[in-house]
């Protein structure tokens, strides 16, 4: 399997974690969601992150999905997995196991605490010698979801000091300046460039491509959107890739209601026919009559939004 690089760019979707309705894992739905994201053209794919739901997988659950999803994919694209946890050695054993199974890289989040330089230069330290050399690492900056905000600073002296962390996932918000800082702070004579993939959703894709960011990671219901507006920014159309972008926005904003937005993508997920179940594990939200009925109404107006740029195109 390729593994991820410090040149790595494109869309690597955020996977779904699959249930059943009864809340077991849903092996037959998995394949079902791999091949739905391979035939929208992702680059990509990330696991056992946070909006996977995988703090609510025991250790055996990770495993058997993580090697489930590696046997579906079979080489076709590269696939992180996303091993954060507190404890190093848990942490070391799953990405062990998952670089074993043909994992393209790790992802790994700072744990929460004080938002000190030495803690987190130290816990990345640790994480490095733990998991070994060879092993590529995404750097997940979310600091909403950690509480632990990281400098620009911070992340390029991590990339300098330990080589195999070769990728940013940018979560933070606002943090269009940040993506800027990293992009032309990377790339020079003392600092190697940086992979950088966005994530919240792809709210602002469009204008984190325009900042120096090399993709998109994160999970949408609708990753040929994210595909396309990658594909039409790279390829030099930037009106364009704003132009799909905002064909979705009513949707994709919809999406992304904090504490809400995982049970509304399962839903769509599943009525685009990827999944079976749009079951959410406890603790999460339960979908009213109203959001089905908001979720129908968007799908239908995203369905005419493209349809009318396809026409005038």
């Amino acid at each position: 399997m390729k593994k991820i690089t410090r040149d790595t760019r494109g869309v690597y979707i955020i996977a779904a974690t699959p249930f059943k309705d009864d809340g077991s894992l849903d092996l037959e739905s998995a394949d079902r969601m791999v091949d739905f994201y391979l035939s929208h053209g992702v680059n990509g794919m990330t696991i056992l992150g946070m909006m996977g739901e995988a703090n609510k997988l025991t250790e055996d659950e990770s495993r058997l999905f993580a090697s489930h999803v590696f046997k579906r994919v079979a080489g076709t694209i590269p696939v992180v997995v996303g091993v954060s946890g507190a404890g190093i050695d848990n942490l070391r054993s799953l990405a062990q196991f998952s670089m074993d199974e043909g994992a393209a890289g790790i992802m790994v989040a700072p744990t929460p605490g004080p938002a000190v330089e030495d803690r987190i230069f130290n816990y990345f330290g640790q994480v490095c010698e733990a998991v070994g050399a060879d092993v590529p690492i995404c750097f997940q900056d979310f600091p909403q979801a950690t509480g632990v905000p990281v400098s620009s600073n911070t992340i390029l002296t991590l990339t300098r000091r330990h080589p195999q962390i070769v990728m940013l996932k940018h979560e933070d918000c606002p943090g269009l300046a940040k993506i800027e800082a990293v992009r032309n702070g990377t790339g020079t004579t003392d600092t190697p460039r940086m992979s950088i993939l966005c994530g919240n959703g792809g709210l602002y894709l469009p204008l984190e491509l325009q900042r120096g960011a090399d993709g998109a990671m994160t999970g949408f219901a609708y990753p040929e959107m994210l595909v396309q507006v990658v594909a039409r920014h790279a390829a030099g159309d930037v009106a364009g890739a704003e132009d799909m972008f905002d064909a979705y926005l009513p949707i994709l904003r919809y999406e992304q209601q904090l504490n809400f937005g995982l049970a509304a993508r399962k839903e769509i997920l599943r009525r685009r026919g990827a999944i079976a179940s749009a079951f959410v594990r406890k603790p999460g939200p339960r979908l009213s009559d109203g959001d089905h009925a908001d979720i129908g109404h968007l799908m239908l107006r995203t369905a005419a939004s493209v349809e009318k740029l396809a026409h005038a195109a």
